[in-house]
């Protein structure tokens, strides 16, 4: 019988199953005799073996069963529930999840056949304390794959002839991030933007694709051809942070497959690599693409709607065929309207349809947190609220690694020891407190905690020590600008980075993946009383309402989420403080920014009165000046692909109704 059709109802299954049953570990750790409690674990058990010897995944269901065993034992009594009893369920619960994500990916479960742990639950079964971890702390490892050989195809072997018979040299690149690494395919974007600026990539394994997605383990390589030597390209690498390791192997030299080459460059050559390996998806270049795809699920009201929508859309139509032959302008006017009606509520439909509660993010936080205060020896509470609050789903895959990563920083270097917590006359528990709530065309995420706050002090120490600023602009540095100097690269307040996080360590990263979707990340703090970071992010990010401006001939989009207000402006209201144009706005200083001049474009002539958009970033203003204004319009995000996607300013592009192409601001990067 072929069961691969089942694998996306599987997947989905298993993975909600594994969450309850972290989320019932908790619980069971507070309260070990609450029988109900060990029902509904044993039940979860039982469901997941059933599920995964169905589907012919044998490793899983040996390994549930034996958890059923030790289940069964603590319901009659005969095993005693220890604190490694439940490290123990623990883990089984993390390489469980570890085997769902590999079978997402490959349809295939692990080779492991998870021996180790399955020791482990029998001898807890005898309540026998297991040896130490430190031989087999990375179960969760388990299945992690080999990593394959690299063999280059008749392509790339072609490329690196022509690059040895134009005198470059050429390197495959091995590269190895920490474990600790939080958001991977950030890492590797700046990997393969530093090696950019060096030479030509002409291969990647996995593929680029694959890599953007996180498709691929702490691993990869990458083939590049260059005028530069093997030293200036293990410098450069060398000072990106959260690398573990990087072998650079002389691809020159090599014996290659020669083939023939036409006399083109490089660039074509490459170009003509990339085509041949989307089409065919063979040669290791690009690895193999997941089986199960994104699912939501969907009210079946929500779906009602959207059908009867869709009934109109049809009608609609119908009508419209009749009145062109008529040619009734009055009736095209009237069946215009009622189109927009309709479209505008199939938008508000389909994007009830994309929503999802952001509880999908926040439940895996605090079996989190249990670990890492279990680690660091400290006492922490966390504390959810609004993890009802709806974001669309593209949105809620952005979100999960930068909250990870500053909920991990709170705890870390947040939050203090028990001891020195109750030398200050705190509480022994520290508390972090995660926050979701919508807020307009936004929602907000606020990850506060009670620690120690940021100290200022050692912000600016440490930047004169990295030479980021002198001792004379550290003096007169304020708050806001010293917290700026958090979200530089590989900058860190902290004398010793841990495995767990260091304050600074990789929040660039996180301010990057947020920035990319739209969103905004603001610090509050207060020295001893503890830190709150502050997300907006959009609610979607596909079709939005837009302001369109006019600079010369050059039609922009602004989105009204980022729009304050829109006033007139006279030149003599602004000043030039420092070379920096301002005006004073309903009683604040804010910043001039000349649009034409971030395009370089040149305006025919200096009105007395300017055109000013006030916009936003978190509580930031400026006054963005534009020639003219077109109107407000609902546009629809266009990416500008992977050739463009680093071009500043720019968030993306929209096609409007008449067929021209007008490019999005991202006002973020304004200020």
């Amino acid at each position: 019988m072929d069961i691969s059709q089942y694998l996306n109802a599987f997947v989905e299954e298993s993975k909600e199953h594994i969450q309850n049953m972290n989320e019932i570990l908790l619980d069971l750790e507070k309260d070990v005799h609450n029988q109900d409690i060990l029902n509904e674990l044993f039940r979860i058990a039982h469901t997941l073996k059933g599920m995964a010897g169905t589907m012919g995944f044998n490793s899983m269901a040996n390994l549930t069963h034996q958890m059923e065993d030790v289940l069964q034992g603590i319901r009659s009594g005969e095993i005693q529930v220890s604190e490694n009893t439940m490290d123990v369920l623990f883990e089984c619960a993390d390489v469980l999840d570890s085997c769902i994500s590999q079978i997402s990916e490959t349809s295939k479960e692990p080779e492991d056949d998870y021996s180790v742990l399955i020791n482990k639950l029998k001898k807890a079964m005898n309540n026998e304390e297991n040896e130490s971890n430190e031989d087999n702390k990375d179960n969760k490892d388990y299945e992690k794959p080999k990593k394959e050989k690299v063999e280059f195809n008749e392509y790339v072997n072609n490329v690196l002839c022509k690059a040895s018979s134009q005198n470059l040299n050429s390197f495959q690149i091995d590269v190895r991030l920490k474990s600790t690494c939080m958001l991977k395919s950030a890492r590797a974007f700046v990997v393969f933007n530093t090696l950019e600026n060096l030479g030509e990539i002409i291969y990647s394994n996995p593929s680029a694709e694959d890599i953007e997605d996180e498709k691929f383990d702490l691993e990869f390589s990458i083939v590049i051809v260059t005028k530069e030597e093997k030293e200036k390209i293990e410098g450069e690498l060398n000072g990106i942070s959260e690398i573990e390791n990087i072998q650079i192997a002389d691809l020159t030299e090599l014996e290659v497959k020669t083939e023939q080459v036409k006399s083109k460059d490089i660039t074509a050559e490459r170009e003509s690599v990339t085509q041949k390996e989307k089409k065919e998806k063979n040669g290791g270049t690009v690895s193999k693409s997941a089986k199960v795809g994104k699912t939501v699920r969907v009210d079946i009201d929500r779906l009602d709607n959207l059908m009867n929508l869709v009934s109109e859309l049809i009608i609609i139509k119908t009508r419209m065929e009749g009145i062109g032959e008529t040619s009734n302008k009055e009736g095209m006017n009237e069946a215009i309207e009622y189109l927009e009606r309709i479209t505008t509520s199939l938008h508000d439909a389909v994007m009830k349809v994309r929503m999802v509660p952001i509880e999908r993010v926040f439940n895996r936080f605090p079996r989190m947190v249990r670990d890492l205060s279990k680690e660091l020896k400290k006492n922490v509470s966390l504390q959810m609220s609004g993890d009802e609050t709806e974001v669309d789903r593209t949105v809620i895959d952005e979100i999960g690694d930068p909250l990870i990563h500053l909920i991990r920083n709170s705890i870390d270097h947040g939050i203090e020891h028990p001891e020195e917590r109750k030398k200050l006359g705190k509480d022994e528990t520290g508390t972090v407190i995660l926050k979701a709530y919508p807020d307009g065309n936004n929602v907000v995420v606020e990850v506060e905690d009670d620690g120690s706050g940021i100290n200022f002090e050692k912000i600016k120490k440490k930047a004169v020590e990295k030479d980021l600023i002198n001792g004379k602009n550290a003096d007169t540095m304020s708050k806001e600008e010293a917290i700026e100097l958090l979200f530089k690269p590989g900058f860190s307040t902290s004398d010793v980075i841990s495995d767990v996080s260091g304050r600074g360590v990789g929040l660039d990263v996180v301010k990057s993946k947020i920035e990319s979707i739209g969103g905004s990340i603001e610090v509050e703090t207060k020295e001893g009383k503890g830190t709150k970071f502050i997300i907006r992010i959009p609610l979607t990010l596909a079709i939005i309402q837009a302001l369109l401006v006019k600079v010369k001939e050059e039609m922009f989009a602004i989105p009204l989420s980022s729009i304050s207000e829109i006033i007139n402006i006279n030149k003599e209201q602004i000043r030039n403080i420092q070379g920096q144009e301002i005006i004073l706005y309903r009683g604040r200083t804010i910043p001039v920014i000349r649009l034409n001049k971030i395009i370089h474009t040149e305006i025919d002539e200096e009105r007395n009165e300017l055109v000013s958009i006030i916009v936003k970033k978190g509580d930031k203003q400026a006054g963005l000046v534009v020639d003219s204004l077109l109107g407000q319009q609902e546009i629809v995000i266009k990416p500008l692909g992977k050739y463009l996607s680093n071009v500043k300013y720019l968030a993306g592009a929209t096609i409007l109704g008449n067929g021209k192409i007008s490019l999005i601001l991202d006002v973020n990067s304004l200020f």
